[in-house]
């Protein structure tokens, strides 16, 4: 069998940090054969050397385009706009499968250039589960996110820059020292978080827990709480709210504008973190704003009546970059499975599974975007 090559991209998404390969893994696929390339890229949270030192070839950043054909593409985020064609195979987070913002341009340029995409997010086990997810991380990062805009609220001011931290503890940290200084602590602090049982419900759930929120404090909701549709006046009695359901097909609104509006006075919500962050799709249950936020602007105030209490909204579509080590590790950890089956990928289920998926949107997209 020929050698498996893999080129590992770097991001070019702003304040990017995560990689889709650590040290680690590219190690482990060294050691089963594999030939790796990894563009230089000083935004990356593992230092280029850390990836010779195992092995790997680095090459110049953002390089990929030159790459032979054949050679994979592995990356997170999805490419920068552009009509360029894409001939290559492509691993990474396209964001497009459901018919987000753009979701048809984005699929063209693979018909274009006789490419393929292996969309991370559909990768799936025999059972139908995803194999790798920052859901955990994203669900964590969000509510210290949640957290810290609410004790900026309470001072008076809006939420500056995020900055990544170095690890879970020095994050925990932070938000403790900085509810600290607008309250003594968290106590005090109602939050309620939908899809509470997944992986990313599980991590907002841990984080408020971890910098001090009571037990009864944390609402804690899944499918079963929201089976009767929304809205829910429950959001509007807690401090934040952190969406953390997979969307995937459409649902009531759990929050809307007259809803806000209608409450007055009254409402307690302060801080929304949309983890989900189904900004663009035409299903999202949380139509109160219409725009990402980024670490340099983290918040955007939801359109109110002056006379009615502030309501910011935090809907960062990469939070997990928030803890960038942490994270790609345990991210790329779960994918190294797959990966070690992509010598394999015309038989693979994993591959084959998410070949067959992408062919269905290309052709939905070409359809769209008249090209037949």
């Amino acid at each position: 069998m020929s050698t498996q090559r893999l080129w590992l991209r770097c991001e070019k998404k702003e304040f990017e940090r995560r990689s889709a390969l650590t040290p680690t893994t590219a190690k482990t696929l060294i050691d089963a054969g594999f030939q790796i390339s990894v563009e230089r890229d000083e935004q990356r949270i593992f230092d280029d050397a850390e990836f010779e030192a195992v092995g790997c070839t680095l090459v110049d950043n953002n390089s990929w385009p030159t790459a032979p054909t054949d050679v994979p593409i592995i990356g997170l985020k999805e490419l920068p706009v552009s009509q360029e064609p894409l001939p290559h195979t492509h691993i990474q987070f396209a964001h497009c499968y459901k018919r987000q913002a753009g979701w048809s341009s984005v699929l063209a340029r693979f018909y274009n250039g006789g490419g393929t995409l292996y969309d991370l997010e559909f990768l799936t086990d025999a059972t139908g589960r995803r194999v790798a997810a920052f859901g955990y991380h994203a669900g964590f990062a969000g509510a210290a996110a949640g957290a810290l805009a609410l004790a900026s609220q309470r001072s008076g001011e809006k939420l500056g820059r995020l900055e990544p931290y170095e690890n879970e503890t020095a994050m925990i940290e932070g938000v403790k020292n900085t509810l600290a200084t607008v309250g003594g602590s968290a106590k005090g602090v109602k939050a309620l978080v939908i899809g509470a049982l997944g992986r990313c419900g599980r991590g907002a759930v841990d984080l408020f827990r971890k910098i001090g929120l009571v037990e009864d404090d944390i609402l804690k909701w899944d499918m079963a709480e929201t089976a009767k549709g929304g809205p829910f006046q429950e959001i509007l009695d807690v401090d934040i709210f952190v969406n953390c359901i997979y969307l995937s097909s459409s649902i009531p609104p759990f929050l809307d504008h007259d809803q806000i509006i209608a409450a007055g006075q009254a409402r307690r919500l302060s801080v929304v973190v949309d983890v989900s962050c189904d900004t663009t799709n035409p299903f999202n249950p949380i139509p109160i704003y219409s725009i990402n936020t980024t670490f340099s602007e983290p918040t955007v105030p939801v359109d109110l009546r002056r006379d009615l209490p502030s309501l910011s909204v935090i809907s960062i579509d990469h939070l997990p970059t928030l803890l960038p080590r942490e994270a790609s590790e345990q991210f790329s950890h779960d994918l190294l499975p797959s990966l070690l089956e992509l010598p394999r990928r015309k038989t693979a289920k994993v591959w084959t599974d998410a070949e067959k998926l992408f062919h269905e949107k290309q052709k939905e997209a070409v359809e769209a975007e008249g090209l037949l």
